[in-house]
Formats: C-alpha cells, sequence, structure tokens
C-alpha cells in the first residue's frame, strides 16, 4: 500500500495508512487514545475508593455532615448544596463548549470566542469552588477527639442530637502544652499543629456540660439491635446514622483520649476513617488539577481564536480536540460526584 504525501500545491492530508480510521484526523484519534488511557486511571482510582469503603463501611463518613458549608452562609447546614452547585457550573460549561464547538463548524468566530470564554469562566469558578471545600475541609467545624486505640469519637447534644462543637463546651485550665513531636523521643505519635483545645480540657468540659454525649464512628443499620445494646442511648439511635453513647458509657470511652483532631489531614481526620480523607485529596486533586490544565488549554485556544488563528485556516478542529478533553473532564466529575458525595 503506498504511502500518502502532502505537498504545498495539492494540499492531501497527511495520513500513511490508507482512509482515516472512523473519518476522525490524526489530532483527534489521539486525543481519543488520551481520553481512554486516563479513564482507565480514574477508573482505578475509583475502584480502589469503592473496595476501600466497603471494607470500612461501618465506620465510613456520611457525606451529609462533611460537605454541609454554603459560602457567605456561616453557620447554616446546606449539606451537598454546594456540591451540587459546583456540579451543575461545571456541567453546563460542558454545553457552551458544545456551542463553541458548533460556532466553530460554521466558522462564526465570534460566537467561538464568546463561548470559549464561558467555558474558561465555568472551569475556573469549578476550580475556585474545589480550593474552597479543601480550605473547608482541611480547616475542619467541630473537633474530635482519637483515642489511644486509634477510634474517633465525635460529640453531640443529647437534646437535640445535633453535633456539638468543642468550643462549645471545652474548658479553659491554666495548663503548658507541648506540640508532640518526634523530636520527643514518640516517633509514632505526632500532631502536625497545636490544637485549640488539649486532651484535659475537652475531659475536663464533659464533665460540665450533662447534656454532651460522644458519638463513635460506627454507622447503625438496625434500630432493633440498636434497643439490645445499653451503652446507646435509645433516645438519639432511632434518628442519627452513627452511634451515640450514653452518658456513662461516653465518660469511660473519653477517659481513653489521647488526641485532639481538627480539620483532616493525610494522617488524621475529625470525620471519620483517615482513608476518606486519602481518597478525597487524592482524586479531587487529582481531577482538579485536569480542570485547571483543561482551563490554561481553553485560554490558550480562546486567544488564538481572537487573534483569528483558526479563521485563516478555515478549520475550528483545535476547538473540537480541546472539547473532547473537557467534556472527559466533566463527565469523569458525575462519577467522583456519585462516588464521593452521593452513594
Amino acid at each position: 500500500m503506498g504511502a500518502t504525501v502532502t505537498t504545498a500545491n495539492t494540499g492531501e492530508k497527511t495520513w500513511g495508512g490508507g482512509n482515516e480510521p472512523l473519518g476522525a484526523s490524526y489530532g483527534k484519534l489521539m486525543m481519543w487514545f488520551f481520553i481512554v488511557s486516563d479513564a482507565l486511571t480514574f477508573s482505578g482510582f475509583l475502584a480502589a475508593y469503592g473496595f476501600s469503603r466497603f471494607k470500612f463501611i461501618e465506620t465510613w463518613p456520611l457525606p451529609d455532615e462533611v460537605f454541609t458549608h454554603f459560602p457567605f452562609m456561616h453557620g447554616v447546614e446546606a449539606p451537598m448544596y454546594y456540591v451540587a452547585l459546583m456540579t451543575f457550573i461545571l456541567i453546563f460549561s460542558s454545553v457552551t463548549m458544545v456551542l463553541a464547538v458548533d460556532a466553530g463548524h460554521h466558522l462564526n468566530k465570534a460566537k467561538v470566542a464568546f463561548y470559549m470564554f464561558l467555558t474558561i469562566i465555568g472551569g475556573l469558578i469549578f476550580v475556585g469552588s474545589q480550593a474552597w471545600e479543601w480550605k473547608n475541609f482541611i480547616k475542619g467545624e467541630y473537633g474530635a477527639v482519637e483515642t489511644k486505640g486509634g477510634s474517633l469519637l465525635q460529640f453531640v447534644d443529647a437534646t437535640t442530637g445535633k453535633r456539638v462543637k468543642l468550643e462549645d463546651f471545652a474548658a479553659k485550665l491554666p495548663e503548658e502544652r507541648t506540640q508532640l513531636t518526634r523530636s520527643q523521643g514518640k516517633w509514632f505519635m505526632e500532631e502536625s499543629s497545636l490544637p485549640t483545645y488539649s486532651v484535659a480540657e475537652v475531659q475536663e468540659g464533659f464533665k460540665t456540660h450533662p447534656n454532651v454525649r460522644v458519638r463513635i464512628e460506627t454507622i447503625y443499620k438496625d434500630d432493633a439491635a440498636a434497643k439490645k445494646d445499653t451503652k446507646v442511648d435509645h433516645t438519639l439511635s432511632h434518628h442519627k446514622h452513627k452511634t451515640v453513647l450514653t452518658r456513662e458509657e461516653s465518660a469511660l470511652r473519653l477517659e481513653n483520649a489521647h488526641l485532639v483532631v481538627e480539620g483532616a489531614n493525610l494522617t488524621r481526620n475529625e470525620y471519620g476513617s483517615k482513608l476518606f480523607a486519602d481518597f478525597f485529596f487524592f482524586i479531587t486533586g487529582f481531577h482538579g488539577f485536569h480542570v485547571f490544565s483543561g482551563v490554561i488549554i481553553n485560554i490558550i485556544i480562546f486567544f488564538n481564536v481572537i487573534l483569528g488563528t483558526y479563521e485563516k485556516r478555515k478549520s475550528y478542529e483545535m476547538v473540537e480536540k480541546v472539547g473532547l478533553y473537557w467534556h472527559f473532564v466533566d463527565l469523569v466529575w458525575v462519577f467522583v460526584f456519585t462516588f464521593f458525595y452521593l452513594v
């Protein structure tokens, strides 16, 4: 089979393998190869997350209790609202990208530039929103206590059944506190920063607030089983997904308190399983890097459109290739959103 040769006079397309597969140009075919390989990478990450979650399903954090923040609405619980808004913005940016590609097919430079600009704005809002979610996740809201055995103890109000912040009941003791570091000879125990409250202050505050109860990580599946457990406060178990202990059992658990945990990092997590934080930072960060890269590429293409580069070529295929990548990033987020926030 003879190879096709491109010359300046004939303007033939360069392709040495005969007919173009699926009628796609070389550039679009390579983009599809990249998308398939990247999809396999994300599939591996999400599969690992799924296996880990179902292995520790009884102690996995509840997304409705983790992602409750909304900008400019401090103190108002809005579970999943902002994440849903982020998702809508990203999906809408996919729509504007479709409109940009369609305008390119009609060689309409002004519309291509306009819809590309909207796509870039949508991507920037999403990346900024994701950074804001990270900030809240890292900072934390309520605080918790970790026992010597590694279990996490959270606190709730016995009357309302709602989470209680450490600052709402922890006492202030005149004690000198030292950050726990490896230099103290305890290489297996280390604090990334000095917590706002010490374990002693939390324990003392618990004694003076009789309405406070300890909530452990275990999720209740059967209220009938809960009624047989004398360690569980039955007034709260019916309405809460996590196990709330009685006052007596709460005091016993708190005696084994070892560290105060505020927020989440790669070592500890006030919301529950440490693996949840690890996967959250890695997978959402990896996806956020893809979105940020897509925004940068879109900006480059946008300026090329403004300069008339594709107008001179009589082809906006580059916009279409970038659009394929952008749609892929949006589709991946749908799966990430489903795995992390909905399931």
